[in-house]
């Protein structure tokens, strides 16, 4: 234990001893005695543990670990209080992040959603662009085709080329084959479609001429047009074909 930690309560001690003096001092007439106890109770003011009786020892020591309990409990509470607003500092700073971050990724989203819709919409305009461009450059109309009794894949593919233009016609082929292997009287069992493009159902190729089940060029035309007006173009139809298997 230090001597300046108890000087308060040596005081105290001393203070008290003084004043017990002091009193036996006037009761019993003597001045002088209480003029010296007043000198002794100033001189007090210095005393330290090691003047004090050793009777008080315990006394002053007791009340110097209350002291010092005091001290320590108010040290506690006042680092609990820091850690506690360094805690919600964290908290505030780590809830303000996640907060940014949604609203980053939510942005980001949005962005690319926006983007991937642009693009699509170009895409599109661009199908139908090279569509246009496709029916301008037709060499010849299914019309000027003069009908057969029969036709072999070597000439239905001849017409094809004639009907269909030139930077289309791999992507237009390509799809024929899949669905008909340029069997112009391919029936499909299970959904009735026919044709060279398995027109489903075939009727719809009426729209081009009545002789949609014998003329190969009746059903190219109309499959051009189909692919044209659907995917812009017979390439934009293969890329669908290729990604779902049908068009």
């Amino acid at each position: 234990m230090s001597r300046i930690s108890v000087r308060g309560f040596a005081v105290a001690s001393a203070t008290a001893v003084t004043t017990v003096g002091a009193v036996v001092g006037v009761a019993s007439g003597d001045p002088q005695s209480s003029s010296d106890n007043n000198f002794e109770a100033a001189a007090a003011d210095t005393t330290l543990l090691a003047e004090i009786p050793a009777g008080q020892h315990a006394q002053v020591a007791t009340a110097s670990l209350a002291q010092q309990a005091d001290v320590q409990a108010a040290a506690v509470d006042e680092a609990a209080k820091k850690n506690a607003e360094e805690a919600a500092r964290i908290q505030a700073a780590s809830d303000a992040k996640a907060k940014k971050e949604a609203a980053d990724k939510k942005a980001a989203d949005e962005k690319a959603a926006k983007e991937k819709a642009e693009k699509a919409e170009k895409e599109a305009k661009e199908r139908q662009e090279q569509g246009e461009v496709a029916s301008r450059s037709a060499s010849r109309d299914a019309s000027s085709f003069e009908p057969q009794t029969s036709y072999t894949v070597a000439e239905v593919k001849a017409i094809a080329r004639q009907i269909v233009p030139a930077g289309q016609f791999q992507c237009f082929s390509t799809i024929v084959n899949h669905e008909s292997t340029w069997n112009y009287k391919a029936v499909n069992p299970s959904s009735g479609a026919y044709g060279l493009v398995q027109s489903n159902p075939g009727s719809k190729m009426a729209s081009v001429a009545p002789d949609w089940r014998t003329n190969p060029a009746t059903q190219i035309q109309w499959g051009l047009n189909y692919m044209n007006e659907r995917y812009g173009s017979p390439c934009g139809a293969w890329d669908f074909w290729q990604d779902n298997r049908w068009y």
